[in-house]
């Protein structure tokens, strides 16, 4: 009996001071109007002028936690804060269920919400809005001279940007990841070194400045958007500028991470960020399963992550993640933060645009599409934190794919707000009038998206190149009537049709498949280039 009282006495005592992650919201922040009044205590000049463009006000969220709850929260026993978030006016805590529970006392916590679910059955704990959070990291194995890297720069059409010198400059990246090893010394990031392109960042992990240290999974996401090797490797977004934060753990999988996003988040929203790309995922396996999400979970509105993602849409970012690698397991749903309404979730497609396999599926639980779009992340082309190119397989890399090609459209539209920009990279994808599960609207064409609403600067297009069935010459709407000829790789005529500025599309359904050259003349304007016939 002794033994068995033992037994049980050591279970109490293991459940009454294991420790646990929990979040404490506050009910107000007395002092909010102050910072909303005078916004430069709070938020850069471009910050500012990003809110300012797209007509989005300061509101609550802006202001700073109330530093004396934060204060008291820290002095409380047993209590450990591990991340803090202005925008959802909580803590990231950790301590024992009992030392937890005990803050619903003080009059300034509106609730607490445990990490595990189950523990918000306890009458301690409101539990309405649950946030429990559990996290998938992405791992993957492992006129620009594209090189290897054409492929998935091209699919895009992300090429007919560059030409026009749309390469992502004057647009801010921001990259969570697991660390960035090797950006401070390899050759293919030389060119953001030289040109001072990497503008800052911070370790939320280590909480420290330096975040050239974690994992290289980070080193070689950013590889794809601001690399540069010549003949090897081009960025999707070679020219636009870059902070760097650490939010990921790479030794164990715990909710924290989640929180140390959002923080990373609004930190970037503050320095006037355009982007924020992600390849990271939260769904099961934490190092603690009470901690893993369950498909209920991925409804755009229950994670802490997405919550923070849908948040810092709001204050006009596009936020751009992966939509996970769990395509080929039993659960296959995409995690957060890929879940956000908002959030531009991208799946991953062969080079010969076919689904990769691992790429994870929609919907979201609550009906919507997801992935939003797709873009390479089989045989990916990277650098590795040496700097040698090599190629990888993961939604890791369709994403900042994808990511890099959104700041050189938002480039050639600086005046778009941030959902405008969205609705253009999804309507130019190629099953938006039939989107699905797998594929979501399928891959953009940002030569279309280029010229959804009018020709950039009464400039000179032509998409979608490769095509199937017509082409468009989208010129300037001065020119009234044009002449395309379409030649053979050997220079025999093909085709010679008349166009005009109400109907510039040209029909190359009676074309075999491969590549050919137009030359188009009309009203002063002489164009000549090169087409591909799928």
């Amino acid at each position: 009996m002794k033994i068995h009282y033992a037994i049980i006495l050591l279970l109490i005592s293991s459940v009454m001071f294991s420790q646990e992650d929990a979040w404490v919201y506050f009910n107000s922040k007395p002092n909010s109007q102050t910072y909303l009044n005078s916004p430069l205590l709070i938020l850069s000049q471009r910050a500012i002028d990003r809110r300012t463009n797209q007509n989005i006000a300061l509101n609550f969220t802006d202001a700073p936690l109330e530093i004396t709850y934060v204060n008291q929260i820290k002095a409380s026993t047993g209590i450990t804060v591990m991340a803090k978030s202005k925008w959802l006016n909580a803590l990231h805590i950790r301590g024992t269920q009992a030392n937890i529970s005990a803050l619903t006392a003080l009059a300034f916590v509106n609730k607490v919400v445990f990490a595990n679910k189950s523990l918000n059955l306890t009458g301690k704990t409101v539990s309405q809005n649950k946030v429990s959070e559990t996290k998938n990291k992405l791992e993957a194995a492992v006129n620009y001279n594209y090189g290897t890297s054409a492929n998935q720069i091209q699919m895009l059409n992300g090429h007919v940007l560059h030409q026009q010198n749309y390469t992502g400059s004057g647009k801010i990246i921001a990259v969570m990841d697991t660390g960035f090893p090797g950006v401070n010394t390899a050759q293919p990031f030389q060119k953001l070194r030289d040109n001072n392109q990497i503008l800052g960042g911070y370790d939320y992990v280590s909480r420290n400045a330096n975040f050239y240290a974690g994992g290289s999974h980070g080193t070689s996401v950013l590889s794809t958007m601001g690399g540069y090797k010549e003949n090897a490797l081009v960025g999707t977004a070679p020219d636009a500028s870059y902070y760097l934060f650490r939010t990921e753990i790479d030794a164990n999988e715990n909710p924290v991470e989640e929180s140390l996003w959002v923080e990373a988040a609004e930190k970037a929203d503050s320095l006037g960020v355009d982007i924020i790309n992600t390849s990271l995922g939260y769904f099961g396996q934490r190092d603690n399963s009470n901690y893993n999400y369950t498909y209920s979970d991925m409804n755009g509105s229950t994670t802490f992550i997405s919550r923070g993602a849908e948040i810092a849409f709001s204050k006009g970012i596009i936020v751009v993640a992966s939509a996970g690698n769990e395509g080929d397991a039993t659960e296959k749903h995409i995690g957060a933060p890929a879940d956000a309404v908002s959030v531009i979730a991208v799946g991953a497609v062969t080079a010969s645009k076919v689904r990769s396999s691992f790429s994870s599926i929609g919907p979201s639980y609550d009906g919507r599409i997801k992935p939003d779009v797709m873009a390479q992340g089989s045989a990916a082309v990277i650098s590795d934190v040496s700097g040698n190119i090599v190629t990888s397989n993961g939604t890791s890399f369709s994403g900042p794919i994808m990511a890099g090609m959104i700041a050189c459209l938002w480039q050639a539209y600086p005046e778009k707000t941030n959902q405008q920009i969205r609705n253009m990279v999804i309507q130019s994808a190629d099953k938006y009038l039939t989107p699905d599960n797998n594929y979501g609207y399928g891959i953009p064409n940002f030569g279309t998206a280029l010229a959804v609403d009018s020709f950039v600067n009464h400039d000179f297009v032509v998409y979608p190149n490769p095509a199937q069935t017509n082409i468009t010459f989208s010129f300037s709407n001065e020119i009234n009537n044009a002449s395309v000829i379409i030649y053979s790789i050997l220079g025999q005529k093909v085709l010679d049709k008349k166009i005009t500025g109400q109907n510039p599309n040209l029909s190359v359904e009676s074309l075999k498949s491969g590549t050919y050259f137009y030359t188009l003349k009309g009203d002063g304007l002489h164009k000549t280039g090169k087409i591909i016939k799928q």
